[in-house]
């Protein structure tokens, strides 16, 4: 996985909308921009609550357009994990190799979860670990494994052909506060 800091490349954190390389313009397909006016109503959350845990988290929109992620995970009752999600009608993404999100973390690590139907009964993971700084970390997707409810599964991994969700989870297997700033998330 690359990262790279925005600000040791002397670059601002707005959304870059193209990306140019020695070969020309690289096609980039935009998952979602959380801009000033973004639809947050598409994204939810989903916690270890819905097996019985008690972590908490919020999903909100900053002014400046970038979303906050942030909240506790509690390891009580068995939970361990909190979660922001955002499912759509699957798209074909044929063509397009890693996963981008330009984010501020906190130093922790996190998940990245996609799926590449509606409805599938497993998802495919690859973990980040952020700087506390902003960066985009770049995520090789056919790095992505095979996973339902954290085991692995003996399958292959993610063929990049379609997608129908994202989401991003932290469950680190211990109790602790978090926040993760997100400006966008594309791929390309």
């Amino acid at each position: 996985m690359k990262r790279y800091s925005y600000a040791a490349l002397g670059v601002g954190v707005a959304t870059v909308l193209a990306v140019l390389t020695a070969y020309g313009e690289m096609k980039r397909m935009i998952i979602f921009d959380f801009h000033a006016d973004a639809d947050m109503s598409l994204w939810e959350i989903e916690n270890d609550v819905v097996m019985g845990g008690r972590s908490e988290s919020r999903l909100t929109l900053s002014d400046k357009g970038s979303a906050l992620f942030s909240g506790t995970v509690s390891l009580e009752n068995n939970g361990g994990f909190a979660s922001m999600q955002y499912h759509f009608p699957a798209v074909e993404i044929a063509g397009h190799t890693t996963a981008h999100i330009q984010l501020r973390g906190d130093g922790k690590r996190y998940l990245l979860l996609v799926e590449a139907v509606e409805n599938a009964r497993h998802y495919y993971m690859a973990e980040f670990d952020t700087s506390g700084e902003w960066e985009t970390v770049v995520i090789p997707l056919h790095e992505m494994v095979p996973m339902w409810r954290g085991d692995r599964l003996d399958l292959p991994s993610f063929s990049a052909h379609t997608l129908a969700q994202v989401r991003i989870m932290i469950a680190n297997q211990k109790r602790e506060s978090f926040a993760l700033a997100i400006d966008s998330i594309w791929l390309e």
